[in-house]
Order: structure tokens, then sequence, then C-alpha cells
């Protein structure tokens, strides 16, 4: 068994995000991730994700201390528990982003906000956007 320095935690030793298979590890290279999720108007649907894919994310990936962003959408599934299989509808906003950041600092950067203000996304998407949530999770 290793033993730990008096100077060092025990979290410093050990990697509590690595699974017992190195195939299996998240790539997550960041120590927060910022994560934000909302619904969008059905017919502005095709504007936003053209927007968010050529425009927001990218203006967003060049700001100092971001190092990566991902895109998903809500669906339904059927998983199984107990041996028992459950159909389970998608609960929460269907689109949801999430950046890898260094610090929460990021997020009031003065490039955090020119980018988040940049381009078609504040007068002609966010306002057909609702159910906005945001969220930052501390990575373990």
């Amino acid at each position: 068994m290793q033993a730990i320095a008096p100077d060092r935690a025990w979290a410093d030793i050990m990697d509590t995000r690595r699974p017992a298979k190195e195939e299996t590890i998240m790539p997550i290279s960041s120590k927060y991730l910022y994560v934000v999720s909302m619904d969008v108007e059905p017919d502005k649907e095709a504007l936003f994700n053209e927007v968010y894919d050529t425009e927001h994310v990218p203006n967003i990936l060049k700001v100092p201390g971001v190092r990566a962003a991902t895109r998903m959408a809500g669906e339904p599934f059927t998983q199984s528990i107990g041996g028992k299989e459950e159909k389970k509808a998608h609960d929460g906003p269907r689109y949801t982003a999430m950046y890898e950041i260094d610090s929460p600092q990021v997020l009031l950067s003065p490039a955090w906000k020119e980018a988040a203000e940049a381009g078609r996304w504040p007068p002609l998407v966010r306002p057909h956007t609702r159910n906005r949530k945001h969220t930052l999770y501390k990575v373990r």
C-alpha cells in the first residue's frame, strides 16, 4: 500500500474518477463543468441548432479557460432495473450543452461576456428559448 505524505490529501494520490478499466474513463480535462439546458420553440429549432453549432459554441470555445464543449439532445429510452424493463420519457429541457471550464471565474470574464453576446444568438435565438437551466459542477 502506498504511504500518503503528510502534506498530501488522499484525493491527490487516488484519482477517484478512474474506473477499473482504462478504456472506460470519460475524458474530462477541466476542474469544472458548466451545463446549460433549455427548450426552444419548435418553429425556431432549425435556427437554434444552426446558430448554436456554427456561431455560439465556436465563440465560447475561444474564451480563455474554456477547454471543450459538447451538445446533446434528450430522448426517451427504455432501461432495465431489477430485471424489469421501464420506458422513460425524457424529463427536463430537450437541449443541453456542457462546457469544460477551468474555474467558475471564466463565466465572469470579459471574454465570456463578449462571446455569449456575439452573433445571432442574442437577438434571434435567445428570445425563443425557455425552461433554461444553468448549473456548475466541480469534477471529482
